[in-house]
């Protein structure tokens, strides 16, 4: 039996409440060693907030937090030797170009790699003598991503990182992050972007309202759910034999074929299916899109 690997960020009863507001409600999780784990909600679900904590940036009104052993609060000046950050909303020195941000934030860190950082900003398509006040936001988030790399950190903590990227780049990133788990280093990033973290990320939490609804790896979190099932007929067909049965909704039928959602055993589905003349079959698993409107379709709205 192979062992787990080690804990990499332990979060512990994690809340934050302003007045009456409860942006975090006992928030608890483990993030491990050498793997991307996807932070999932709309804006206002706890994301931004669960990584200010995480960061320092705030303190939790309960709970705590550790990050490669160091708890986050009081050994944060420690920590942050260790971690890449890019927020959500990066602010940078308008007057500074690119070169002169790495420069000056690589002074703070004791030395920059400008070889590796003339690499990132190489396959980031990144023009670094450009200065900030005349990056789009695009190069922006660029140079974000570059800050937060350019030190090999331990672990990298992203809020939307990829806000603003156009695809070609999104692609690099993607290669960047396998890259970096690929050394064994830990990749904790937010998004909204369910494509995005379907594409690249091992396990994922989903955060409604505060609270984690759902904490899975990808693959098993898409068979859990649901699948949509289609049927292509040699003729057309009635779609109400198969709305009655267990666990089938969303039916819809057109022409010859007919397409619905199926909950739990396919067994009945199958049998009905056998009655008729079959010409084709297709069976899709959820996207993460579906999944996300699943959970967030359930009691309040979000």
């Amino acid at each position: 039996m192979n062992e787990a690997p080690p804990v990499v960020i332990h979060i512990e009863g994690l809340t934050k409440h302003y007045g009456k507001v409860k942006a975090l409600t006992n928030l608890n999780l483990d993030v491990y060693k050498g793997e991307i784990f996807g932070y999932l909600g709309p804006n206002g679900a706890g994301k931004t907030t669960t990584i200010r904590t995480l960061v320092d940036l705030i303190r939790p009104t309960a709970g705590r937090a550790s990050i490669l052993g160091f708890d986050v609060n009081a050994d944060s000046v420690r920590l942050h030797a260790h971690i890449g950050n890019l927020p959500g909303e990066l602010a940078l020195w308008d007057h500074m170009t690119g070169w002169g941000v790495v420069r000056y934030l690589g002074g703070l860190r004791g030395g920059v790699d400008e070889k590796y950082v003339g690499e990132l900003a190489g396959r980031l398509d990144m023009d670094m003598t450009r200065k900030v006040r005349e990056c789009s936001s695009g190069m922006k988030r660029k140079l974000g991503l570059i800050q937060a790399l350019m030190h090999r950190p331990e672990v990298l903590i992203l809020d939307e990182p990829t806000n603003g990227l156009d695809p070609l780049v999104q692609k690099t990133f993607h290669q960047l992050m396998r890259e970096v788990t690929a050394e064994g280093r830990t990749v904790f990033l937010s998004s909204h972007n369910l494509p995005e973290v379907e594409a690249i990320c091992d396990r994922v939490g989903i955060l409604r309202l505060g609270k984690l609804e759902a904490v899975e790896r990808i693959s098993d979190l898409k068979q859990v759910r649901f699948r949509w099932m289609t049927l292509a007929l040699d003729q057309p067909i009635d779609p109400a034999p198969f709305a009655s049965l267990t666990g089938v909704s969303d039916v819809t039928a057109h022409n010859n074929s007919i397409r619905f959602r199926v909950t739990g055993d396919l067994d009945p589905v199958i049998k009905l299916a056998a009655r008729y003349h079959v010409v084709d079959l297709s069976y899709e698993e959820p996207s993460l899109d579906d999944i996300f409107l699943e959970y967030y379709g359930k009691g309040e709205q979000a």
